[in-house]
């Protein structure tokens, strides 16, 4: 009896010594992507079912870009490392935007710190601050 895909993907991603953290996050993305197509077996699926799950995160799911990438990655060794299957570079879904988180970080900490200093609204506001957000 063959092995299960996901039992063969663990097989292959410790074979290649890959980190039990790689190995858990993998899984769950090979998992929402068969149960996303209605756990259609990947072997019966290519680049458009692929296409159509990284545009789904990036459209409907809001995800980030890292998450899109994380995801991608691990279809990817599905494909190539367990099934043995070359899908190619040209995937071509929609990418998820690149966040500023950064800035946003900075903004939050640059505020706290006039705050904690005892500039008044005003002060922050005229300073900009006060307009954007500390999250998007």
């Amino acid at each position: 009896m063959p092995k299960k895909l996901l039992d063969q993907v663990k097989d292959k991603l410790r074979l290649k010594h890959y980190s039990i953290r790689t190995e858990h996050s993998y899984s769950s993305w090979i998992k929402r992507y068969t149960l996303f197509h209605h756990k259609r077996h990947p072997n019966e699926m290519g680049v458009r079912e692929i296409e159509e799950f990284l545009t789904q995160l990036a459209v409907n799911m809001n995800a980030a870009s890292s998450t899109q990438n994380q995801a991608f990655n691990a279809l990817l060794f599905l494909y190539r490392e367990v099934l043995g299957i070359d899908i190619g570079e040209e995937i071509n879904a929609v990418r998820a935007k690149r966040h500023d988180w950064i800035s946003h970080l900075k903004m939050g900490i640059e505020t706290g710190h006039c705050l904690r200093l005892g500039a008044s609204g005003s002060a922050l506001f005229f300073l900009g601050y006060w307009v954007t957000p500390f999250w998007p």
